[in-house]
């Protein structure tokens, strides 16, 4: 399978598991390929191991090269490339690698994302646009360069990395991340729509807060004397008592992107702990 992975700053990784390895594991023939974006504050390429079991391929940032050897030491095929996923030119580049070097994509996984807490009346909209260039423009980019290829297939999926913020919750400083991974939802489901009749699922997920390098930084952005604290502070308030772990938001996408999803389009998935259940923090305590 070969899959997209994408990147703030767009490094990338590929892989694609052996053709035998993959009949093994799945019971099925052939292989699926994968394109996928991701940020590197946020989940990382080792967090869709679920999706590599299906045979899959993953990009990340400029450790890109380091992760690439460390996957080609477990057995996978891995290639690292530096992209810029807010630059249509750079992406469109990545993926003419991409088809160059393992044929085609079936499979796009849209995970880059940055989050900068900032007051709304802030005086400069540097981070309102930066939001907008990786949280946008990053899903816009690499959608727009794999669906050409998908669409002569008449076959691929593609999973957008939303949020529940900005879409169900939202706290003070987040207005730019509110705003665009709102935005990802109306463009999940417009891509659904346009797409179905080229055999084209594409899906939202919705996480809560998940323990990364990401919502470490905005814990220490909130609470620089004790970043612990405010994450401990976000577990007491999920009914699940914790945060979730990247690796399942990995077997959340891995499910989407898979066979057993196939009547599944156009929606979102939300994956939170049961964080936007409680209606008051106080009532039946």
């Amino acid at each position: 399978v070969k899959a997209f992975y994408h990147d703030n700053n767009g490094a990338v990784h590929l892989y694609r598991e052996k053709e035998k390895d993959y009949g093994e594991k799945t019971g099925r023939e052939g292989r699926r390929h994968y394109g996928s974006f991701q940020g590197n504050r946020g989940r990382n390429c080792k967090d869709l191991r679920p999706l590599w079991g299906e045979g899959g391929s993953c990009r990340t940032r400029e450790k890109v090269l380091a992760l690439a050897e460390e996957l080609r030491s477990e057995g996978y095929e891995a290639t690292g490339v530096q992209t810029d996923v807010s630059d249509e030119a750079s992406v469109e580049k990545l993926v003419q690698t991409a088809v160059s070097t393992y044929g085609t994509v079936d499979i796009l996984v849209n995970n880059a994302g940055i989050c900068t807490l900032e007051d709304f009346d802030a005086p400069s909209n540097a981070i309102r646009d930066r939001h907008i260039d990786i949280n946008i423009k990053g899903v816009w980019n690499a959608t727009k360069a794999v669906l050409p290829i998908m669409k002569t297939k008449r076959d691929g999926r593609i999973v957008v990395m939303s949020s529940v913020t900005g879409y169900m919750v939202a706290d003070p400083g987040e207005a730019a991340y509110a705003m665009t991974k709102a935005a990802l939802i109306g463009f999940t489901r417009a891509m659904a729509r346009e797409t179905a009749d080229f055999n084209i699922r594409v899906n939202a997920i919705c996480p809560g807060y998940v323990r990364t390098p990401l919502v470490e930084g905005m814990a220490q952005q909130s609470d620089p004397e004790c970043p612990e604290r405010a994450i401990q502070a976000i577990a007491d308030a999920v009914p699940l008592k914790r945060l979730a772990r990247p690796e399942e938001i990995g077997e959340l996408a891995a499910f989407l992107a898979s066979d057993e999803s196939s009547y599944i389009t156009g929606t979102q998935v939300v994956i939170d702990g049961g964080s936007t259940l409680p209606e008051t923090s106080s009532m039946g305590q």
